[in-house]
């Protein structure tokens, strides 16, 4: 699985849909090529569809999003919790690889590993736009930053685009978790569009 990444300069797009689709994402290296496609895997109550709907607290919601190979073998699922506490990374045979942990709620996270040893950090800048990846010594190994598409794009729909960049040689398991990076920060920090 660790070779679906290798790419230095990766993509992650969220394409543009309406209040009541689910969260899809596509990860792309620096050539364009999808390397893999995620979708959100449960059914919304029409409490949970309203709550997206209406500026509010909808990011405080469970969302499970399943990363597959463009021909649809599993290879991760993002699951966050309700809250927003806890995000976990499983892999395709449903064992845990590892976790984000809030440290400091839209500023810092840890990134933990499956026996719960800490990999690094996340940290995050005050437009929730940058996300420093950290190792243990606090050594960058990736920057995440969110791409701006415009007020009515922001506004209006979920699209949301993210450049990842890896400052190779990057280990397993922490470097497949930098790259989640952007579709657990979109979860979090941008996936309700609240207006605060």
């Amino acid at each position: 699985m660790s070779e679906v990444f290798s790419s230095p300069v990766l993509k992650v797009e969220q394409p543009r849909r309406g209040p009541f689709a689910k969260s899809r994402y596509r990860v792309l290296d620096g050539d364009g090529t999808v390397l893999a496609v995620a979708g959100e895997t449960g059914e919304k109550g029409r409490a949970e569809t309203l709550r997206t709907l209406f500026p509010g607290k909808s990011n405080l919601d469970a969302h499970v999003v399943l990363l597959t190979t463009p021909g649809g073998e599993p290879l991760y699922v993002v699951d966050k919790r309700r809250g927003r506490e806890l995000t976990e990374v499983h892999d395709s045979k449903g064992e845990l690889f590892g976790s984000f942990v809030t440290e400091r709620v839209g500023r810092r996270y840890v990134l933990r590993d499956a026996e719960g040893k800490r990999l690094g950090t996340v940290a995050v800048d005050l437009p929730r736009n940058n996300f420093e990846v950290m190792d243990t010594d606090g050594g960058k190994v990736a920057h995440v930053r969110k791409k701006w598409a415009g007020l009515a794009t922001h506004l209006l729909t979920t699209a949301d685009k993210y450049d990842v960049e890896i400052f190779d040689p990057v280990r397993e398991p922490l470097r497949t978790m930098a790259v989640l990076t952007a579709i657990v920060m979109d979860l979090n920090l941008h996936e309700s569009k609240d207006i605060t």
